[in-house]
């Protein structure tokens, strides 16, 4: 732990010296040591001021050892869940923004360093106690180099690596998904899952008091949603972080920029496909729901579920990589944002460099499912579906498949 002790008033020395009898009340005295601490704190006194500052070391060794070149690649990947390229990679992009000046007092902890340490945090999900000792850190140093390298994350790196499909990349993800489904025009596939969270200090049954997860876990349970969209190979396009788990899929989706941009007509004909927590709508594609499918409206089904797998799996493999996102978290609410997005972020980042995914994180998704209570909001839509569904039983027929 890191402080200052000279922003602490003292009592008076008569009083000092009660409290430390060991210590005589000498002010010109320039080392001091604490009774407790005589091998591992050091005390300096300004030229100018009665101050004394410590600071206490902290072995670094386990951070030296993996920083060294001849560390092994296997055993580095295993512990940032990134080759070393890539974490080079994320430290030049994060270079200007994270990198801190050294003062007078103390030297700033090095880049690659901070880094480490955030990532470490989110691959791990280790508290913050033992995060701090294994990069030789201040307990609350820690806490703030994470969150913010988890900010600069966001702030920084997220316009450039969670991006919406331009023209071009669109016609590859749509063939992409048509090959995979028969569907044309798919351009995404939308999912929300639950991160938990330790209770809230207010409002927790309004707003963050989770029902279904409490019914299946017999505890309490609360949690904050993630929405993404995700391309053919698993890549976000479009995230919304941040409402509370008591919130339907549905109301998610309708607080979410996806929405907007589908009420002003931005998606132009492209359908993103969602499971049966969303609503039936312009450019919005979900299964049938009602009992007793047609054979036609079956097997339409089942290519829903085909593109939805493709969402479900990156999560799974977001939430297996980053483990932090398993476990209730010991971050305050308006902090979780900064969490969750550079989790995604740097999901984006692996998927996109090819880095491979230990069989030892995998991770299962248990989100529920609840039909959308306005499951039906576009007739022309409901229209669309029915001839897709007409169009793949056919063709599928013509193939020498039944879909069943």
């Amino acid at each position: 732990m890191e402080m200052d002790i000279g922003s602490t008033p003292f009592p008076n020395l008569d009083v000092h010296s009660f409290l430390f009898p060991e210590i005589e009340p000498n002010v010109n005295t320039k080392k001091r040591n604490h009774p407790e601490e005589t091998s591992q704190t050091q005390w300096n006194e300004s030229p100018t001021k009665k101050t004394r500052l410590w600071a206490k070391d902290r072995s670094h060794n386990w951070w030296e050892l993996c920083s060294q070149p001849d560390f092994p690649d296997d055993e580095f990947q295993k512990s940032f869940r990134m080759s070393k390229e890539t974490f080079e990679f994320i430290c030049r992009e994060l270079d200007s923004t994270v990198t801190k000046k050294n003062t007078m007092l103390r030297d700033a902890v090095p880049l690659r360093q901070r880094v480490a340490a955030c990532i470490w945090r989110l691959a791990s999900g280790d508290p913050y106690r033992l995060v701090s000792e294994r990069f030789g850190l201040g307990l609350s140093t820690c806490h703030k180099l994470v969150l913010d390298v988890c900010s600069a994350i966001k702030t920084v790196l997220m316009p450039k690596f969670i991006l919406w499909p331009d023209e071009n990349n669109m016609k590859l993800v749509t063939q992409e998904f048509e090959g995979l489904s028969g569907i044309s025009n798919v351009g995404g596939s939308v999912y929300t899952t639950h991160i938990p969270i330790i209770a809230p200090n207010s409002n927790v049954n309004s707003y963050y008091f989770n029902k279904r997860h409490t019914q299946r876990n017999k505890k309490n349970s609360y949690s904050f949603t993630v929405q993404g969209v995700v391309e053919s190979k698993g890549i976000f396009t479009n995230v919304c972080i941040g409402w509370p788990g008591s919130y339907s899929d549905e109301q998610v989706f309708e607080k979410s920029d996806l929405f907007k941009r589908i009420v002003k007509g931005d998606l132009k004909d492209i359908w993103v496909v969602g499971n049966s927590g969303y609503p039936l709508m312009d450019e919005i594609l979900v299964p049938y729901t009602h009992k007793n499918l047609t054979w036609t409206q079956h097997a339409f089904n089942e290519k829903v579920e085909d593109i939805q797998r493709i969402a479900k799996d990156a999560f799974a493999r977001l939430k297996g990589r980053w483990s932090c996102l398993q476990k209730r978290t010991e971050v305050k609410i308006e902090d979780l944002p900064k969490i969750l997005g550079a989790c995604c972020v740097l999901h984006n980042i692996c998927e996109m460099r090819n880095e491979k995914m230990d069989p030892a994180w995998n991770f299962e998704l248990f989100d529920d499912e609840m039909v959308a209570e306005n499951g039906v909001r576009s007739v022309a839509a409901v229209q669309a579906r029915d001839n897709i569904a007409h169009d793949l039983l056919h063709r599928g027929r013509a193939a020498g498949n039944t879909f069943l």
